[in-house]
């Protein structure tokens, strides 16, 4: 079949293994072809549950082993209390070390699973026949149309000068949390820019840049709103949009 070749280039797309030239070809092609994009965003949902589902914490068993013989260990005779002075700090800091970890591993899952929603709905959007509700590269008109169907409101950049073009928007959701999907186009390349209410878990990530499979994301905190900027473009023209939107914020 036809789009056997281009199938044949999905995961390297995906894991941003290709070189800037045929990832460009490969975008162009998933924006025509309803198929291959559906194949994609499958493939990119299993990479989500696989790099999330391996970021889980599980102690090994010479872990549990060393613990079982920490706490089994009998004091030496003439000793008295003197093993219980070593032991239990030694035991406190053992249990508050795990604890942290798993609170580290929890919320790196956590912000993983943030970003791979949002990249979803990013890879779901443009493979979609309408990615935008409301078409129109006027900011005074998009802004507007968002107007009763979200519960608070933004501000969006003047475009005249830069090498950004806005196409239009739609209403989207994150952990059931309703917010704005904004699509820029920067040199044949479509640029996803979120924005909800910051609700503290709900949309939280770490701020700042971060590369998700192939996309380079960026996000911050703003007068109560959360921004996303996700796309196939370098981490400068990322940072490039995600200024406008900061300075017009």
């Amino acid at each position: 079949m036809a789009c056997d070749a281009w199938r044949g280039r999905l995961d390297a797309y995906l894991d941003g293994d290709l070189a800037s030239a045929e990832a460009r070809d490969v975008s162009v092609h998933l924006r025509g072809c309803a198929i291959c994009a559906a194949d994609a965003l499958d493939r990119l949902q299993m990479k989500r549950s696989v790099a999330v589902a391996g970021k889980r914490y599980e102690p090994s068993a010479q872990f549990r082993a060393k613990v079982m013989k920490q706490v089994a260990a009998k004091p030496r005779r003439g000793t008295g209390w003197g093993w219980r002075i070593v032991v239990v700090p030694a035991l406190t800091v053992l249990i508050v070390s795990v604890a942290v970890s798993l609170y580290v591993q929890r919320d790196s899952a956590r912000r993983q699973r943030v970003y791979s929603e949002l990249a979803d709905l990013h890879v779901a959007a443009l493979a979609s026949a309408t990615p935008v509700d409301v078409v129109s590269t006027d900011r005074h008109t998009v802004k507007p149309w968002f107007q009763g169907r979200i519960p608070f409101s933004f501000n969006l950049p003047e475009l005249q000068g830069t090498e950004f073009t806005l196409l239009g928007g739609r209403v989207t959701y994150l952990e059931q949390t309703p917010g704005a999907q904004l699509i820029y186009q920067l040199r044949k390349h479509e640029i996803s820019v979120f924005i909800f209410q910051d609700r503290g878990p709900e949309t939280a990530a770490s701020s700042g840049p971060m590369h998700a499979v192939s996309f380079n994301v960026q996000n911050w905190t703003q007068n109560g709103l959360r921004y996303f900027v996700v796309g196939d473009v370098s981490a400068n023209d990322i940072e490039a949009l995600s200024k406008l939107l900061r300075d017009a914020g």
